[in-house]
């Protein structure tokens, strides 16, 4: 997608100029994996223009294998943020109706050919959310992965605002689940999309015990028994430009609780969810079964993310090391 933001923290009423930036919740994985030397191919469907050619040229840049996108279309998806501060929470309007990915058709992705070779595949819930035909992409790619001994991961990452051509959400992510290896969700997302709630918990409260999410993710699984893991990132929002955050993981035995980490000058929280799942995927395939070490890389990449402008995590596992060993006074490196 496109982004456009006002500047200086404007509201959108007082814009006269935006920052113009990309993203969108599968690219924001696709680079931080590539930043952290992973090979990664990214498909999506990018209009045949000038724009779709800026697009294409930007995430490109990381390190992105771009031969898989498929090509066409009228125009690229734009979201416009007004970020928040302090009391002021951020706003997000979606214009994605018509856009090039919102028009594809099942018949422009042969998965069996995308997929040949892969070893992970990533998708989230905002790609079905948007239409009907790109929901049976999505269902249609992870059944195909799953055919092929692909490691498939589903965020679920719930947008009310986009779920408007009147299929059931959970009826759609409970087929995509259910071919999945790895779930991952916010602290309200289980609730959204299948029903599943902590118990006594209040998201608008600014703190959140993880323990009591031990409940969700045992009856994630119990619901989908073939999943191997389930993890949930925990924002205590104290303000918009002050949070907390955590996460916890489930591997069907354990739950797995990070460190909490303090950020108390957010510069940029959007993408935060996207470099958790990039740095659970990249403990993944480094760490072994070291869950709680997989945990806390994830946690502190995406704690990372917070202080960077724009969607993507562009930070090297050397920078998330230097976090996880505590080092987090932001002193000069010379």
């Amino acid at each position: 997608m496109l982004r456009l933001s006002p500047p200086n923290y404007r509201r959108l009423s007082q814009a006269h100029s935006f920052d113009v930036t990309y993203g969108g919740g599968e690219a924001n994985v696709a680079v931080s994996l590539a930043n952290f030397g992973i090979s990664v191919d990214y498909v999506t469907r990018l209009p045949k223009n000038e724009i779709g050619d800026a697009c294409v040229k930007f995430i490109q840049q990381f390190g992105i294998n771009v031969d898989k996108i498929v090509r066409g279309g009228d125009r690229l998806g734009i979201y416009y943020l007004e970020m928040g501060a302090s009391a002021r929470s951020s706003k997000v309007i979606y214009d994605r109706a018509n856009s090039a990915i919102a028009t594809s058709d099942i018949t422009m992705f042969d998965w069996n050919v995308l997929l040949e070779g892969v070893k992970w595949f990533h998708i989230t819930g905002i790609t079905p959310a948007i239409s009907q035909n790109l929901a049976d992409i999505c269902i249609d790619a992870v059944k195909t992965a799953k055919s092929k001994n692909v490691i498939v991961s589903c965020d679920l990452n719930y947008r009310s605002k986009l779920w408007k051509y009147g299929k059931n959400p959970s009826e759609i992510m409970q087929e995509l689940i259910k071919q999945c290896d790895y779930v991952i969700a916010n602290e309200e997302d289980a609730d959204k999309v299948l029903g599943i709630k902590a118990p006594d918990t209040d998201i608008n409260s600014g703190a959140l015990d993880p323990a009591k999410y031990r409940i969700v993710v045992q009856e994630i699984i119990r619901q989908f028994p073939r999943l191997k893991g389930v993890a949930i990132t925990l924002r205590g929002s104290l303000s918009a430009s002050h949070n907390t955050w955590t996460a916890v993981f489930y591997d069907g035995k354990k739950l797995y609780i990070s460190p909490l980490y303090d950020i108390p000058h957010i510069i940029d929280r959007v993408g935060g969810g996207d470099s958790f799942v990039a740095g659970l995927i990249y403990g993944f395939l480094t760490f072994g079964n070291n869950f709680q070490q997989i945990l806390n890389f994830a946690v502190a990449a995406s704690c990372l993310k917070h202080t960077i402008y724009g969607d993507f995590n562009l930070v090297s596992v050397e920078e998330v090391m230097k976090i996880m060993e505590g080092n987090v006074s932001g002193r000069v490196s010379r």
